[in-house]
């Protein structure tokens, strides 16, 4: 009971669920869950696919990269980044 009492008190800043809900925010898992499952099966899950767990990382990182419609702002950091190190690789507009 103390531990339960003990969250409440110590999250109640975080629990502003009319306020999150009025701004558009979801509310709880599914949402997330469904994104998840969406971007990783569609992907990693398909007949014939195998996978070592770094290359699985990398391709669903992208995706999301992808899917969060920040891939154009991906590959220009990577770009500055590498230019940043001196490599021959040209800064990015």
């Amino acid at each position: 009971m103390e531990k339960a009492l003990g969250y409440f008190v110590n999250n109640a800043d975080r629990m502003q669920y009319g306020t999150y809900r009025a701004a558009g925010y979801f509310i709880g898992s599914g949402v997330v869950e469904a994104a998840c499952k969406t971007v990783s099966g569609a992907r990693c899950k398909q007949s014939g696919m195998f996978w070592s767990k770094p290359g699985a990382k990398n391709v669903l990182a992208l995706r999301c990269i992808r899917s969060s419609r920040r891939l154009e702002e991906f590959w220009k950091n990577r770009l500055n980044a590498h230019a940043a190190r001196n490599d021959a690789l040209a800064f990015a507009a």
